[in-house]
């Protein structure tokens, strides 16, 4: 049986995962190693280890950082308070922080600001929720709520269900949002959201590409490690729309009799998992199959985000 490896469009990097790397591998040949970084830049085991090899030192406390030493806040974002901490220090830093959670930030600061009561969409735990309710100011007048499910919209108490307004991290699946956001509506119908969606651009392209490609394939490989949440809703939005999936970081994760009998294999990327990783899978898979490697799709992503002024 001939077996057809198609490869999604778009998939992988972002340009907010493009320009946090940049960001690195800049401060290194500038500044020289080390240069530490606050938690994984992006969530890639391949791209953290080749940093590392190149002198990045990834550590989670501001205070694990010698003095006079550089600081790169990961693309997820950071809280006020560890900004503050670093400033504290004078330690040098650079904000990799993703120019869509930014804005994110922004709007939480603005809302409580405005003595909105806030609930943000989101995954407890993970870095780029914990930064963003620690943007959260005025809490005397403003609280600030994390909801992760359809259940945590049906139970939430909120005080003021008429000041209220909606925030979410920007990598989650769009259609799981959209139910929560549903609930969220019909119980407090005056709560302000966002006039664009906050999930990023990168994010609805990505799970667009696996919707369509599900449908096509018998089995879908994401590329992504296994701390990548968007990495894992393309692999569940997969199995939803009825296809085996799979995340792997390497081509030796897979299992090989899995695929046996599969006519047509899909392959698409998280966006933090580098093209060279991808290209290596994908080959590695034509050759053992004696498979047709096609593009499927249209790369139409053409964003930019300039790096700080200091790495220009």
């Amino acid at each position: 049986m001939s077996k057809q490896i198609k490869l999604a469009n778009p998939r992988g990097f972002c340009a907010g995962v493009d320009r946090a790397i940049d960001i690195v591998n800049k401060a290194l040949e500038i500044y020289g190693a080390p240069v530490y970084v606050k938690h994984e830049v992006v969530h890639n085991k391949v791209v953290v280890d080749d940093l590392k090899e190149r002198g990045a030192i990834f550590i989670e406390e501001i205070e694990e950082i010698p003095d006079n030493s550089l600081v790169i806040f990961s693309a997820h974002g950071v809280s006020s308070e560890v900004e503050e901490k670093t400033k504290a220090r004078n330690l040098s830093f650079f904000d990799a922080t993703c120019p869509l959670v930014t804005k994110v930030h922004m709007e939480v600061r603005k809302h409580a600001n405005a003595n909105k009561d806030i609930i943000l969409i989101g995954h407890e735990g993970h870095p780029e929720v914990e930064g963003t309710m620690g943007r959260h100011i005025n809490s005397e007048n403003s609280s600030i709520f994390l909801v992760q499910n359809e259940r945590d919209a049906k139970n939430i108490n909120i005080l003021k269900k008429d000041n209220l307004a909606l925030v979410t991290q920007t990598t989650l699946s769009v259609d799981e949002t959209k139910s929560i956001i549903k609930i969220l509506k019909d119980r407090f119908p005056k709560i302000e959201v966002p006039k664009k969606d906050d999930i990023c651009y990168a994010t609805q392209n990505r799970q667009d590409a696996v919707k369509q490609l599900a449908l096509e394939s018998d089995y879908m490989i994401v590329v992504g490690s296994k701390n990548s949440s968007n990495s894992n809703r393309l692999k569940e939005l997969g199995e939803k729309c009825g296809c085996d999936s799979v995340l792997i970081d390497e081509f030796s994760d897979l299992n090989l009799e899995d695929l046996k009998n599969c006519k047509t294999i899909s392959i698409t990327a998280g966006a933090s998992a580098p093209e060279s990783r991808v290209m290596e899978i994908a080959k590695s898979l034509e050759n053992y199959f004696d498979a047709k490697l096609v593009e499927s799709g249209h790369d139409n992503e053409d964003v930019y985000f300039k790096l700080p002024p200091g790495l220009r």
